[in-house]
């Protein structure tokens, strides 16, 4: 790093934690009170995480649908943590001065508006992976963040994990020389998400505030709870659902913050189904004098390896494979030279939020560094969407000249729902 951007990094901290003595903040040895923003799948899962950290309550469960809302008292409580009032629209608990904070894991549509909103209300902010649903998104959140003076983490947890961090530390170490090349990967075996039906809303479910920002369609009886991933107007896709966790240690071990070239090839293969995502692609980043790829199979497992999730990290004298399970580090032989174990970093990540929201240090996955890795995704899909081979700024991530492409770097907002800082 040089002296520049270190001394610009160094600043940068400095002006974020005397920001945050403006806002509402929890003192160094306060309760800190939390909001969940979406029970139905994530949001339940880091309710349920939340509620074994020490330190902390969760004082809203908030979703449009009430067996959602349901859902998350459940697991905020499976511990004996006391029950969290639910409530369906999230506004609510920004309006409450106890609050501290909000922890997004509502649909990607929301993660920009709902951070963006609760900034403006003086809390910090958990917001799930991708930390965006556009690219244009991602800045107006770093905008959002620098203005209030609020902790904003991306929940991509492996940063913080002890097995990531040392296998980072390696590769940058020279454990397998010059790192020039990383490959990552995401294969699973889902089902066909089928034909739905456009019907009538169920009753439990408040379908105009589960849209929110997003222009309004036609309730889809396939695609609420977890099937809006693969829709462009809710999601990002797979590369935005799980390519996200391994584009961002790819891009962190190669010390790469942009591309400078995005292509993406891939279809839907395997379903003749209501999909609009793909199902199989290979994207490729160039990164001037270094290459991440990401590969997408989802619908079979690997058969080369027990793990849905992988990483390669070559280098000019070997090969650091790693995945949650571990990683083996080979020489050009092929020869293992090392092997190590350690946490995918889930309660870390966590701990890493709630002690910066007492007291204001730079998060292991800060709103910037979340924004650089959503940005891959967001460059591969348009790259898919165009068809082309996109030119990328590789000082700001901006395409270079590709008009179909900028037509996709926004999207449209329903009326009074436009997200501004």
């Amino acid at each position: 790093m040089n002296s520049t951007r270190r001394d610009f990094l160094a600043a940068s901290a400095g002006l974020a934690a005397i920001a945050a003595t403006r806002v509402h903040a929890a003192e160094a040895s306060s309760e800190v009170v939390l909001a969940i923003m979406g029970a139905n799948n994530r949001g339940s899962q880091l309710a349920e995480q939340f509620a074994e950290q020490t330190g902390c309550r969760i004082a809203y469960i908030c979703d449009p649908d009430e067996q959602a809302i349901a859902k998350g008292i459940a697991a905020a409580t499976s511990r004996g943590a006391a029950k969290p009032q639910g409530i369906r629209d999230f506004r609510q608990a920004l309006d409450d001065p106890t609050v501290d904070a909000l922890i997004c894991a509502a649909p990607n549509h929301w993660h920009a508006p709902a951070t963006i909103l609760a900034c403006k209300a003086g809390k910090h902010v958990y917001v799930e992976k991708p930390c965006s649903h556009t690219a244009a998104e991602g800045e107006l959140m770093i905008a959002a963040a620098n203005k209030s003076g609020c902790v904003v983490q991306v929940g991509m947890q492996r940063r913080s994990g002890s097995l990531y961090r040392e296998a980072i530390e390696k590769v940058r170490g020279g454990a397998i020389g010059a790192p020039l090349h990383a490959k990552s990967w995401y294969h699973t075996p889902r089902p066909s998400i089928g034909r739905g039906q456009q019907t009538a809303p169920p009753p439990t479910l408040d379908y105009a505030l589960w849209q929110g920002p997003s222009p309004e369609r036609p309730f889809q009886s396939n695609v609420i709870p977890y099937n809006w991933h693969f829709f462009w107007h809710w999601g990002n896709g797979e590369i935005g659902n799980n390519g996200v966790h391994s584009i961002d240690i790819c891009r962190l071990a190669l010390g790469v913050d942009y591309p400078t070239r995005v292509t993406c090839a891939g279809g839907r293969l395997r379903y003749d189904d209501d999909q609009e995502t793909p199902d199989t692609s290979t994207a490729i980043f160039e990164c001037g004098d270094k290459l991440i790829t990401w590969e997408q199979i989802s619908w079979m497992r690997p058969v080369g390896s027990p793990s849905i999730f992988g990483i390669e990290i070559r280098g000019t004298e070997g090969v650091m494979c790693v995945d949650d399970e571990g990683a083996v580090v080979y020489d050009l032989d092929r020869k293992v030279v090392d092997e190590f174990q350690g946490s995918r970093g889930d309660a870390e990540h966590l701990r890493d939020f709630l002690d910066a929201v007492r007291d204001g240090h730079r998060t292991a996955l800060n709103i910037e560094e979340g924004h650089k890795s959503a940005l891959f995704c967001h460059l591969g899909n348009i790259a898919y969407r165009t068809g082309e081979s996109i030119q990328v700024d590789p000082a700001s991530g901006h395409l270079v000249d590709s008009p179909d492409g900028k037509k996709l770097w926004s999207c449209e907002y329903r009326q009074g729902w436009e997200p501004r800082v």
